[in-house]
């Protein structure tokens, strides 16, 4: 069926009341670097359904709309006398909806599964920044009626909590009633005034600080397996509902919430398994507490740095010593990536040899400002989580083109279950290793609600 859709594109015009060139924001040179580094352009995607009787017009005035409110979805990418990279923000253009219209002999259910399909697809067409828009939009039509946006972002452009404020935008289409709200080039502004650059100066004397007695990489030197594993980079997915019950038991028992509560566990699990201790990893801030900065389409996201040392912890005295970590690295994760970049290289000067963090946790939840993504799940008890044991399952994903870290583990928005996707380097830990990480991570948080429990989990 997919082989049948045909594809035309038309061209929607825009215009938006803020234009002009301007340095990047720090949170666009923290992911500009990032995609450097990796090779990846680390792209977001989604897929909205239509109101009934919706028209290839309607979906044309969302976009046009969406566009010129938002001045980062108008943005590209130039190049000064330098090298450096600058953004540019139209003030006014043309942007491109792709029209994907389905042959009337599909189903419901064979379009459902191509706006999925293209969801996946779309992501992997990479952006050329100084060309490109960083949006891209397809309307899926089926039997004359208009189904389904589905869409690409750049998170050059927007991070999670931007990506959520996006997808509602995109569904609301009205005109903007609301006051005028910083947009992207206010915030390349604002960082270059005394307040901000004091805000960036003491992240970087926290940042000094904890760089300041890092090995050289957080679990060692990479060294090829005798056994000469391969691909070097591999990732895998675990889930665990049990491990989600007892993480919100532990979040009530110690007031806490459930990303401050899933962080301790991760990092305990990781120290125990590794030997670790006291453990750096780099963990991601979304900064939209910070004035201004709430309701912005921009990329305002960056890293903090967080050494917890829970050797011999506690469960609840994990939390305790993550919660304090973790909330003096989020007041210090504001600042300009090139001078960080500056503090790391006279630190390498010093020391005598480079350094650098190579684990990081990204907890989806806390970047899109959903804890746990799941109201609430009434009460839980011992013999509730021990009955979740068996829906445990891990999933061996297979390969990764490229990393520039050792371990990058991702914590994702899903209901009902505590889902990691594990990204590791294989030189730097053994598939038996990754798979006992993930796994202690649920006896951890298991034990700490219900005593001594034997999981029984699926593994594929």
């Amino acid at each position: 069926m997919f082989e049948r859709v045909s594809q035309d594109r038309i061209t929607v015009q825009f215009g938006g009341a803020e234009a002009g060139t301007g340095p990047l924001t720090w949170g666009q040179k923290a992911i500009w670097q990032d995609m450097l580094d990796s090779g990846h352009q680390f792209t977001m995607d989604g897929m909205a359904r239509l109101p009934f009787g919706s028209t290839v017009e309607d979906a044309a005035a969302r976009l046009a709309a969406l566009t010129g409110r938002h001045a980062a979805l108008r943005m590209r990418l130039g190049t000064g006398s330098a090298g450096r990279p600058h953004q540019e923000v139209a003030g006014s253009g043309e942007i491109g909806l792709d029209i994907a219209t389905i042959p009337d002999d599909a189903d419901q259910a064979d379009v459902t599964r191509y706006a999925e399909h293209l969801r996946v697809t779309q992501r992997l067409v990479r952006f050329d920044f100084q060309r490109d828009w960083p949006l891209r939009m397809t309307l899926l039509r089926h039997r004359g009626v208009c189904r389904y946006l589905v869409w690409t972002l750049s998170h050059l452009a927007a991070d999670g909590g931007a990506h959520l404020l996006f997808a509602d935008d995109l569904m609301t289409a009205g005109p903007d009633t609301q006051p005028r709200r910083p947009h992207i080039l206010d915030i390349a502004r604002s960082e270059q005034e005394p307040a901000s650059r004091q805000l960036g100066r003491r992240a970087l004397r926290h940042w000094e600080s904890a760089l300041s007695q890092i090995p050289v990489q957080t679990f060692g030197e990479p060294a090829r397996p005798r056994n000469g594993a391969e691909p070097r980079y591999w990732q895998a997915r675990f889930s665990s509902p049990a491990a989600h019950l007892a993480m919100l038991a532990i979040a009530r028992r110690t007031g806490t919430d459930a990303s401050r509560v899933t962080l301790a566990m991760i990092a305990t699990a990781i120290a125990r398994t590794t030997g670790v201790h006291p453990l750096t990893i780099k963990v991601m801030v979304n900064n939209r507490f910070r004035p201004g900065l709430a309701d912005v389409i921009a990329p305002v996201a960056q890293n903090a740095v967080v050494t917890l040392d829970l050797n011999g912890a506690s469960a609840d005295e994990a939390v305790a010593r993550t919660r304090g970590a973790l909330m003096t690295a989020s007041m210090r994760a504001y600042y300009d990536p090139d001078e960080l970049s500056e503090v790391t290289a006279r630190l390498d000067a010093a020391r005598g040899y480079p350094a650098s963090v190579t684990c990081r946790v990204n907890d989806q939840r806390a970047m899109t400002m959903r804890s746990d993504g799941d109201g609430d799940p009434g009460e839980v008890t011992p013999e509730r989580i021990r009955r979740r044991l068996g829906d445990t399952s891990l999933d061996w994903l297979g390969r990764r083109d490229n990393m520039h870290e050792q371990v990058n583990l991702l914590v994702e928005n899903v209901p009902g279950a505590v889902s990691l996707h594990m990204m590791w380097d294989r030189w730097s830990l053994s598939d038996r290793q990754v798979e006992a990480i993930l796994r202690a991570v649920e006896e951890v948080a298991v034990q700490a609600v219900c005593g001594a429990a034997r999981p029984t989990s699926r593994s594929r």
